[in-house]
């Protein structure tokens, strides 16, 4: 297929590199040296334009930053959506707002294009290794185009519901994130004040209940203190707002996110706006 891949970050540089490996991938980013140095590691195509990148393309993905960042890659005459043909499918990866996801489905429905939200989990190793975890809002047929592309990079790829779906389900899996990391780090701080080997209360309790992904991936830079990788704090402070206002919109009640969201503006204070989720160790420990 003509595939056109938007947004060459730590997720999607690799996400489009899969892709290049059994169809024709043109690339945009924002820094166009960045797409020229992947169009010249994978051979594909690099255009100037969100909209230049899309004529041709069966489908077009974008991982981008935010609300404002995926409305530039599709809106307006440069946009992906000025250039795609009609029946084409517009994938987007970027975790954004339910708000966004609507605005722009109904703008692609209106040009006779097709949109589907699909955030993605699993981090910059899922993305580099083809595991990640998609999640998928949007109308059946688009999903049945999309998901047997997306299952290059994918690890379950699974279609939820109407549009809006997949950014909500990406909600719910930050929430658990957010707990969940608090909880480790309360857990390793806990054991080093106690006069424990926090390395080895890891090994026995991470084969019980107690044991995650978190645990297993993040324990051992955690007590490295080392956080210059992963999933960036300001990242997740953006996630976090989004299911904040979902849940002020929903009456959902949100206590322990809400919490730990204002942890990670702690850490942002200390400078670690850049540093892995797993920094709320090194908040405890200051």
């Amino acid at each position: 297929m003509n595939l056109t891949f938007l947004g060459l970050g730590v997720m999607g540089y690799p996400m489009a590199g899969h892709l290049a490996k059994s169809h024709s991938v043109t690339v945009y980013n924002r820094t166009a040296s960045k797409a020229e140095g992947w169009a010249s590691e994978h051979g594909g195509k690099h255009a100037d334009t969100p909209a230049k990148a899309a004529q041709g393309a069966d489908i077009v993905f974008a991982c981008v930053g935010n609300d404002d960042d995926l409305r530039s890659v599709t809106l307006g005459s440069d946009g992906a959506f000025a250039g795609m043909a009609a029946g084409a499918v517009f994938v987007d990866h970027t975790t954004v707002s339910a708000q966004v996801t609507a605005e722009l489905y109904a703008a692609a429905r209106a040009l006779d294009l097709h949109f589907v939200d699909a955030p993605i989990s699993g981090g910059q190793a899922g993305a580099e290794n083809g595991q990640l975890s998609i999640m998928c809002g949007g109308d059946q047929a688009a999903y049945d185009t999309a998901e047997p592309v997306m299952q290059t990079y994918a690890k379950l790829c699974r279609r939820i519901g109407a549009s809006g779906a997949g950014q909500t389900t990406k909600m719910c899996n930050q929430i658990a994130i957010a707990g969940l990391v608090q909880g480790l780090a309360e857990s390793l701080h806990f054991a080093q004040k106690a006069g424990l080997d926090p390395a080895a209360v890891v090994e026995v309790i991470s084969q019980g209940a107690a044991g995650s992904w978190q645990m297993a991936n993040r324990s051992d830079t955690m007590l490295a203190d080392h956080y210059d990788h992963g999933f960036a704090v300001d990242w997740m402070r953006k996630d976090l707002g989004i299911c904040l206002a979902k849940a002020n919109e929903t009456g959902a009640s949100l206590p322990v996110t809400a919490l730990v969201d204002q942890f990670y503006k702690d850490v942002q204070t200390m400078g670690g706006g850049r540093w892995d989720t797993s920094s709320l160790l090194k908040r405890l420990t200051r």
